[in-house]
């Protein structure tokens, strides 16, 4: 009954309308990795095994990158697939790979001039990544080429979750509020997220899993929709456009988003 209660006052504060979006199973592919962190249009994957090695495997092609030296990768983001960022969070470390995950850069936090304690770390445009700066609760823009700090928001006042971001946006999933930021760092919305623990994002659309239901935010909007066809444990799940991944049981399932 309690949890019940908890989901229609979160439907009602979101204003959850009638509309819904349907996932309908394209395809099932089986496949053993540890973590997806990425696929494209063209259907090219991108995962880690248990040895932390990062594999990018396309129709007839796999090639790989290990640093063992860092360990596990706390995230990867490969958003734009010619300066993929691997993060390995125990060592406050990012690595910066080309398309043929060769390495571009390698950023240690711990050695720079201006120091941060990094908890979340995903794109942004030129040569730059967006950062958490667990320190000082803020979220920062920062230029590994130049060794410089392009932007700083207000310090963040709740738990931090996830970030999410491409060119032009950057979401902010905290325990209280969605934050939505431009490529300049202004705050456009602040949504607030209630139980929402994950998300994905690509383009226009954005994915949020509560509990094991997903719900669609497409941009511009602060309206979520739910997502209906999905009778299966959510372990991980990606969005690209209009396609849906889940990733269960060594299950790659592929899903098409169509509304209702």
């Amino acid at each position: 009954m309690e949890r019940l209660f908890y989901l229609i006052i979160f439907c009602s504060f979101y204003g959850l309308s009638q509309e819904s979006v349907t996932a309908e199973l394209k395809e099932t592919s089986n496949i053993k990795v540890e973590q997806i962190f990425g696929v494209d249009t063209f259907g090219t994957l991108y995962y880690s095994d248990q040895s932390a090695s990062f594999y990018k495997k396309t129709a007839d092609t796999i090639i790989s990158y290990a640093n063992f030296q860092l360990g596990k990768i706390t995230s990867a983001n490969t958003f734009n697939p010619l300066k993929i960022n691997l993060f390995y969070q125990d060592f406050n470390t990012v690595i910066i790979l080309d398309n043929r995950l060769a390495e571009i850069t390698k950023i240690d936090f711990n050695t720079i001039t201006d120091y941060k304690n990094v908890s979340l770390v995903s794109s942004g445009y030129d040569n730059t990544i967006w950062v958490f700066n667990q320190d000082l609760q803020r979220l920062e823009l920062y230029d590994y080429l130049n060794n410089k700090t392009r932007i700083k928001t207000v310090p963040i006042q709740s738990e931090v979750i996830a970030l999410k971001s491409d060119y032009n946006y950057c979401y902010l999933l905290t325990e209280t509020f969605i934050y939505v930021y431009n490529y300049s760092g202004s705050l456009l919305r602040k949504i607030p997220s209630r139980d929402i623990r994950e998300m994905a994002f690509s383009k226009a659309n954005l994915v949020l899993k509560s509990d094991n239901q997903l719900f669609l935010l497409p941009k511009n909007s602060e309206e979520l929709k739910s997502i209906k066809g999905l009778d299966l444990l959510i372990n991980q799940f990606l969005v690209t456009n209009e396609t849906l991944y889940i990733y269960n049981d060594e299950k790659l399932r592929r899903y098409q988003l169509k509304p209702q």
